[in-house]
């Protein structure tokens, strides 16, 4: 027996030593590789920086050539250069020293769009229109947004001096006014309340550090204090943030204990599950939340695994698609590599990252995925999900397109100066919820634009022009020529007969744009209730028991 065993040691010794081998063998030519190419790349840059014949800059260079080596790989893994450091920590902090406002680029001028009220722009006095010329004496002629939005950040409790042309009745007027920066914390949360009957409404707009906690205290407030009967989460447009805020926002509507979210990557170490630690809020209260194309990575783990427990209905378009993980590691001299270690899995099991991330629509969201690259998955009470690319809704809605005038008018500046203007004429107005435009108001818009410049091509046209190109290229166009002209006649935009056609959606841009001069971004919110189809269908399925079953098991059909 003893020399049985002897005899079967020895194969297995040998085995194991040739798999320790071969593994040391294949970690030495990777090493080797790497230490060539490395090599080879220094040698080059070296002999360039001594024999080119013109001066080179050396951190150009090195930048390009990462951004190059990056960009064969995801989207999301991405160098971040020492002077990108204050945008990266607002990323995941939501935090900026600065005076709190957005700016916008228009005729080579750069304008206050929108000051966040509480912070110092608004409390300094900065509006929405104003013109800024000089920052410290310092003349923004010819400078980008982005350089001027530089010059506004600083450290908290230092003073800036701003110089701004300010729309008036009479033309404009110059504004002086210091400002003291301060520390801005930008709330993931930014609007919550009660929108219709007894329906409770939270914007979700970002996963920075305390969205979790903002979450909490909204559903709270609803809940326990409003005492509402049904809760909207809105994530429509949140690109994401932290993997733990998410889980943090599901514990809000899910039981202690329950797996939420596991990552999987290349170093196994770093594998985690992350599970609800804490008691729910409320998980019972019925959920409604809404989700489209521009909703990504975390708010896709949110939307997804609500889903997956069957704790909520999902109503929009379908999610971005993004169910990569990514994980800052600290480089020499202040930079950093933000870089994709790992893919993550909700509840059901299922990936929402899109199989093909290279190729999507114009909005950046994924096309159509054929069935047969789809895997089937099952939720807590055996609904069947996907994978493949994104969170499908249990109600898809249409994605809301606005008319070419429409586009035009918004581009232009042109909603954006009326309603600069109808402020300094109207000292107040109703409250958000309430404020519409009269036919007389909108017919005295109309006719500030008569002398205006805003003209556009309709999709007509544009199809018109793309047949004309084609019937040129074959050699068609003579034939079709009288034909082309009469139908371009036609169909040639009219401004007037437009502006009367698309009258709805042009009056709900410009309510919310004029609103904001006077409520800002919270006016923005309440004042789009009533023009917004995803919040109609969501307060439709919460006051109706029946429609909320239905779009459940998503039989629910207008």
């Amino acid at each position: 027996m003893k020399n049985f065993i002897r005899i079967i040691k020895l194969p297995v010794f040998v085995i194991a030593t040739v798999i320790v081998f071969l593994s040391f063998k294949v970690a030495n030519d990777n090493y080797f590789e790497l230490n060539k190419n490395l090599d080879v790349f220094t040698t080059i840059f070296r002999e360039l920086s001594v024999f080119y014949v013109d001066p080179i800059n050396a951190e150009e260079m090195v930048t390009a050539g990462i951004d190059e080596m990056l960009d064969g790989l995801d989207p999301y893994t991405t160098f971040i250069p020492e002077e990108a450091a204050d945008d990266y920590r607002f990323m995941t902090t939501g935090q900026y020293g600065g005076v709190g406002a957005l700016i916008g680029q228009r005729n080579n001028q750069v304008v206050i769009t929108d000051p966040y009220e509480g912070f110092p722009a608004q409390k300094f006095g900065l509006m929405a229109g104003d013109i800024i010329r000089t920052i410290d004496g310092k003349s923004t002629k010819g400078l980008e947004y982005g350089d001027v939005s530089k010059m506004l950040k600083g450290a908290p409790n230092t003073n800036l001096t701003i110089v701004v042309d300010r729309p008036s009745s009479s033309g404009f007027e110059t504004v002086n006014k210091t400002i003291t920066r301060a520390e801005i914390q930008i709330k993931n949360v930014p609007y919550f309340g009660i929108i219709e009957g007894n329906v409770g409404y939270i914007r979700l707009s970002g996963f920075t550090d305390n969205a979790g906690q903002e979450v909490e205290n909204a559903v709270k407030d609803l809940i326990q204090k409003k005492k509402v009967s049904g809760l909207i989460l809105d994530l429509r447009g949140n690109p994401g943030g932290l993997l733990n805020e998410a889980v943090n926002i599901v514990n809000v509507f899910i039981d202690k204990g329950q797996d939420v979210v596991s990552t999987k990557g290349k170093v196994k170490e770093w594998d985690k599950l992350y599970k609800t630690y804490k008691s729910p809020v409320d998980t019972k209260t019925p959920l409604v939340i809404l989700v489209n194309s521009g909703s990504a990575s975390a708010a896709e783990i949110v939307s997804g695994s609500l889903q997956d427990f069957d704790r909520g209905v999902v109503i929009g378009q379908r999610t971005f698609g993004k169910g990569l993980v990514q994980t800052t590691r600290p480089l020499a001299y202040n930079t950093q590599l933000k870089v994709t270690t790992a893919k993550y899995y909700i509840p059901s099991g299922r990936c929402i990252q899109a199989l093909d991330y290279t190729n999507r629509n114009a909005d950046g969201s994924v096309g159509k995925v054929p069935d047969s690259l789809m895997s089937e998955f099952k939720t807590k009470g055996g609904r069947k999900v996907y994978d493949g690319g994104g969170v499908n809704p249990d109600y898809v809605t249409s994605t809301l397109t606005y008319s070419s005038i429409a586009q035009i008018l918004s581009a232009k500046y042109l909603l954006f100066d009326y309603a600069t203007q109808f402020k300094i004429k109207h000292p107040t107005i109703a409250d958000a919820k309430a404020f519409h435009l009269t036919d007389n108001e909108y017919a005295e818009f109309i006719s500030w634009l008569s002398n205006k410049e805003y003209d556009y091509e309709t999709e007509s046209e544009a199809k018109l022009e793309a047949l004309k190109e084609n019937a040129v290229k074959e050699n068609y166009f003579q034939n079709i020529q009288a034909e082309y002209n009469a139908v371009k006649v036609k169909i040639k935009g009219d401004k007037s007969s437009d502006l009367k056609l698309h009258e709805q959606e042009i009056k709900w841009l410009l309510e919310n744009e004029i609103v904001s001069r006077y409520y800002y971004q919270n006016g923005r919110t309440e004042n789009s209730f009533s023009s917004d189809p995803e919040i109609k269908m969501a307060i439709k399925a919460l006051s109706n028991p029946v429609v909320f079953s239905a779009v459940l098991n998503r039989t629910y059909k207008e």
